[in-house]
């Protein structure tokens, strides 16, 4: 992965952290099973999100990460 299209805790933005929530509640059963549904997604955690995205989230999912990790 190019280091430079991550995002870091301190670069996310309000926006991107709605987003990462957002992706994390629908893409829950197919990326984050193993997570708490109710779990809140924090700014440490964008890297990850986007990373399972791009995993096991179709071609949705590895569009919606483009979105959040730019």
């Amino acid at each position: 992965m190019n280091k430079s299209s991550t995002v870091t805790a301190s670069q996310a933005t309000p926006e991107e952290l709605a987003l990462a929530q957002q992706a994390f509640e629908r893409f829950h059963s197919r990326c984050f099973w193993f997570m708490r549904r109710e779990a809140r997604i924090t700014e440490q955690e964008i890297p990850y999100i986007c990373e399972r995205l791009r995993a096991d989230g179709g071609r949705p999912g590895f569009r919606l990460a483009a979105q959040i990790c730019q």
